[in-house]
């Protein structure tokens, strides 16, 4: 995988120039990065583009384990990139090399696996690129902003034979497979209905600030990329860009990704047959974002129903649990959330239609689990827990949700035609729209 200590060094003083940055290493310095007893056919060397967040967290994760090591970091906002370098040479002892521009990353050879920590308006272009560069991607849930680029992303991890994981940890959870193992068994009867939900305690307060100058050290326009040409505002950027449409899906596409891919997991399904979201801004109308605070969404599959809820500014879900997944059967009640599982019995005659049991434990090391499954497909070349098609399928509910809602109609979809049915208006959603600097990738 990696390439001897002399090319690197040969490289290095073309890299660090092409970084276009004042915080560019020299090459003695850039050196030591390579410095390690392990060998090189084992070790995996990784980069981060994007990283704030949960790009960070990923990274910090794959750093755990053993025969890794963190060559470069990219960010558009210079004030985030040499704070994380400084971070990470502190934990380390190793400087890595920085990037503002993702595509001069991409074109170190050095590097055999990236992460896609960046907002979801970027996934798509960049782990296409990352493909075709012959790198493996780590890439975070939502697999991208629309159902067309989702497309265009399993195209080119198949056409360039590219591990791709997406980052929808509980896949990798061992408690979350034992429960869904338990209801595969048909310990609680015939699933007829499943729901999954988020209802988080944050977002309460978002009040609608003016555009501003774009904050010194922040490309801007590269952070806007495919999007629609907007003036900065600070409510759009980093953490909170979660809100508009532009750039992600709300609850829906953030923790909708997570737990829908588990009612995907435990029935053995892809894609519904029709799809019906209400909601709106009900609790806080004055939020400056655009997505809904409340919404309900009813997935139809043929032979069950999921529903989707979600509540922004309160903490108690279904089953008192502010976030889960519930497969409720004819028996009895699975219930799951990151850190447990536990079977609800229905009761007949005074006595329970299934065995009862002790809330079972789990959860804390799933992240870790997920990232160390991707390093060893790296390696091994094996499917991963989380291929960009499994991405790619939950990305397909989540966004049906937003559209449906969107739209304020049911829509109908044709898993054959990849689209919706005899819906102009709602199938103008699934395709994206790149603005003019920006052209969806050829796959």
């Amino acid at each position: 995988m990696s390439t001897s200590r002399r090319k690197f060094l040969q490289h290095s003083t073309q890299l660090a120039a092409g970084a276009g940055l004042s915080t560019a290493l020299p090459i003695d310095a850039l050196a030591t990065t390579l410095d390690s007893s392990q060998p090189a056919a084992d070790m995996v060397s990784v980069a981060l583009i994007g990283c704030n967040n949960m790009g960070w967290h990923n990274l910090n994760s794959m750093l755990k384990h053993q025969n890794v090591r963190c060559l470069a970091l990219c960010d558009i906002d210079s004030n985030v990139l040499n704070k994380r370098a400084a971070e990470l040479e502190k934990s380390t002892g190793k400087k890595p090399i920085l990037y503002s521009d993702f595509r001069k990353l991409l074109e170190n050879k050095d590097i055999d696996a990236v992460i896609v920590g960046t907002p979801d308006h970027w996934h798509c272009l960049m782990t296409v690129y990352a493909c075709e560069a012959g790198k493996d991607v780590y890439v975070e849930k939502p697999l991208a902003n629309s159902i067309e680029e989702c497309n265009l992303m399993v195209a080119a991890a198949q056409k360039h034979k590219r591990i791709v994981q997406v980052g929808q940890w509980q896949r990798s959870g061992q408690h979350w497979k034992a429960a869904l193992d338990y209801v595969r068994a048909g310990h609680i009867g015939k699933v007829r209905s499943t729901k999954t939900w988020a209802y988080m305690a944050y977002g309460k307060t978002f009040p609608v600030r003016p555009d501003e100058p774009v904050p010194a050290g922040v490309d801007y326009a590269m952070w806007l990329g495919p999007a629609p040409k907007r003036p900065f505002n600070r409510n759009r950027f980093h953490g909170s860009f979660r809100y508009f449409w532009d750039y992600a899906g709300g609850l829906m596409t953030d923790w909708g990704a997570h737990m829908i891919d588990m009612v995907l997991a435990g029935m053995n399904v892809s894609t519904p047959k029709s799809v019906a979201a209400m909601g709106g801004k009900f609790a806080f109308p004055d939020h400056a974002g655009e997505t809904p605070d409340t919404m309900q969404v009813l997935y139809d599959f043929g032979h069950f129903t999921m529903l989707w809820e979600q509540s922004l500014g309160t903490g108690r879900g279904p089953y008192d649990r502010d976030h889960g997944v519930a497969f409720i059967g004819t028996l009895g009640t699975v219930v799951i959330d990151r850190s447990k599982w536990e079977v609800l019995p229905e009761v007949e005659g005074g006595k329970y239609l299934t065995q009862a049991m002790p809330v079972q434990r789990g959860g804390s090391q799933d992240l870790d689990n997920h990232t160390l499954n991707f390093l060893e497909c790296v390696r091994s070349r094996q499917r991963p827990n989380c291929p960009v098609e499994i991405g790619r399928d939950v990305a397909i509910n989540a966004h049906l949700g937003n559209i449906s809602y969107r739209t304020g109609r049911k829509l109908f979809w044709d898993a054959a035609k990849n689209g919706i049915v005899d819906d102009a208006k709602a199938n103008e959603l699934v395709q994206a729209h790149y603005n003019s600097s920006w052209k969806l990738p050829n796959v």
